[in-house]
């Protein structure tokens, strides 16, 4: 089933690829793409907190939220250690107050995004979801940066966090 879901996903999300993203805050014809859809929504808010949340509006994703960062920023390298650290503990507190103890955090590849505006997808976790691979990290501090343009998932797991990196679509791993 989740190979199933994944294959749709992907499917979909075929002509997806922000990794060349031309969303410029100073030319409101490049803002205007639909890719741009998150910067313009970063733009119209005030600068603090730094981390804010956003219902996603996709009618087949109900139950879903999306955790962007305030600055116009597209990868996490592009953010400094401080600006991550809040960020994933804003992410995860947020997911927490949401869905309990069985939210999960996915943050999809390059390839497979369809807006520039770095975000994560916060949801509860799929039951089946849970794979015996992955790193297990002491907290947000220890959350690596995806230098390669891959995406990767992660939840709670006793009080560490389990991570599972190296993928392009991660957020099938979430209830819709």
């Amino acid at each position: 089933m989740r190979s199933l879901a994944a294959l749709l996903l992907f499917s979909a999300l075929s002509l997806a690829d922000v990794r060349d993203c031309a969303c410029d805050l100073a030319n409101a014809e490049s803002m205007g793409k639909h890719e741009c859809g998150l910067c313009r929504e970063a733009e119209k808010l005030p600068r603090d907190p730094a981390v804010f949340f956003l219902k996603d509006i996709n009618p087949r994703k109900p139950n879903r939220w999306l955790a962007l960062p305030r600055t116009h920023t597209h990868t996490f390298a592009e953010m400094t250690p401080e600006q991550r650290l809040a960020f994933w503990t804003a992410a995860i507190a947020k997911a927490r107050e949401l869905f309990g103890d069985h939210w999960g955090l996915a943050f999809n590849g390059d390839q497979s995004r369809t807006q520039c505006h770095l975000h994560v997808h916060m949801g509860k976790l799929r039951d089946d979801a849970e794979l015996d691979d992955g790193l297990l990290v002491n907290g947000p501090a220890d959350i690596p940066v995806p230098h390669d343009g891959s995406g990767f998932w992660l939840h709670a797991s006793g009080d560490k966090l389990h991570l599972h990196l190296g993928e392009e679509i991660t957020e099938t791993v979430l209830l819709r």
